[in-house]
């Protein structure tokens, strides 16, 4: 009888299932960037086609690099276009956010983005004083409404989404994660992260570095730290950037109240907020602010935690701001 007992027990222990969690990683190119996507399972599963899929969808949505994409058409004048359900949300997020900064995250700059060689435009000859005021009148959000989806764009604005598109693509990675139940994974592209649970190979919360400004190209962390259940976007001038005839170095960030590249000490804002999308605007609007502005809007935005890196006095300086970690 013990011999049975112990052929069935022996039995039960070949048959149970591995339990060990596999980490699946895939990694590619998207949005001009790369990008990595981590989660655990019990087994290998390949996403990569799902993921693909999106981000087609999300291009072919706001991608200005696209001349047969929804917001390409829109800037060349089709008041025809039915945008999707991507646009809709960016769209809807931008003007909340745009609201919340006084204009300072402004998606309709792009016209000066291209103007000033930062966007898929290429550069304006000749740029003075009196066409960036003539260019300035087509800039302010707005002037935009968005009413069965469909774009009322009455001054004929240039919009560019660049600055949280790249956010919402891993908002809407994270949403496909989370349907198919996964607790714990990690997504990054192009440096903006969204972290969920842990890290199941070191049973511990997943741990992310935050890039010192190095204009020189090369990569070291200036900080290091835990992210769970949140996004996190930086926005640097450290690796696009122009620098005058006079040695001046101008951030790829327009100021959109004066329509020209933002002069600025701050060379790093990493914003963690509850979705990437939020995290990616604020992130920029935060570069042209500065730090005075920033400080007192958060006052009334707990749910964002951001960590200045800036010059002063010819030395890195940093500030951490609503318990940033």
């Amino acid at each position: 009888m013990k011999e049975i007992l112990l052929i069935a027990l022996l039995i039960l222990v070949s048959c149970k299932k591995d339990t060990t969690p596999v980490r699946n990683n895939v990694s590619g190119e998207v949005f001009g960037t790369y990008y990595t996507i981590q989660f655990f399972d019990e087994e290998v599963v390949d996403y990569s086609k799902q993921y693909d899929s999106l981000f087609v969808e999300i291009n072919k949505s706001m991608s200005t690099y696209i001349t047969t994409s929804d917001i390409s058409k829109i800037n060349r004048g089709d008041s025809t276009v039915i945008v999707d359900h991507h646009f809709e949300k960016v769209f809807t997020v931008s003007k909340s956010i745009y609201e919340t900064t006084k204009g300072f995250f402004d998606p309709t700059i792009g016209v000066l983005v291209n103007a000033w060689d930062f966007g898929p435009e290429g550069k304006i000859e000749a740029l003075d004083s009196l066409k960036i005021d003539s260019l300035m009148q087509s800039v302010g959000f707005h002037n935009l409404f968005l009413n069965k989806r469909k774009i009322s764009n009455p001054k004929n604005a240039y919009i560019d989404f660049n600055a949280i598109a790249k956010g919402y693509g891993l908002d809407v990675i994270a949403a496909f994660l989370d349907s198919k139940g996964y607790q714990n994974y990690l997504i990054d592209i192009g440096g903006e992260v969204i972290a969920k649970g842990k890290n199941l190979k070191s049973l511990e919360v997943w741990r992310i570095g935050i890039e010192e400004p190095n204009f020189d190209g090369t990569q070291s962390h200036k900080k290091v730290i835990a992210l769970n259940n949140c996004a996190m976007a930086t926005s640097g001038i450290y690796r696009k950037f122009k620098i005058d005839d006079s040695g001046v170095r101008y951030a790829h960030i327009i100021d959109t109240k004066t329509g020209y590249p933002s002069k600025t000490n701050i060379l790093s804002v990493s914003v963690i907020a509850p979705t990437c999308a939020i995290a990616d605007a604020y992130a920029t609007a935060f570069k042209a602010m500065g730090i005075e502005k920033v400080s007192e809007l958060l006052e009334s935005h707990p749910e964002l935690k951001v960590y200045f890196i800036y010059e002063e006095d010819k030395q890195l300086k940093t500030l951490a701001l609503n318990a940033f970690p």
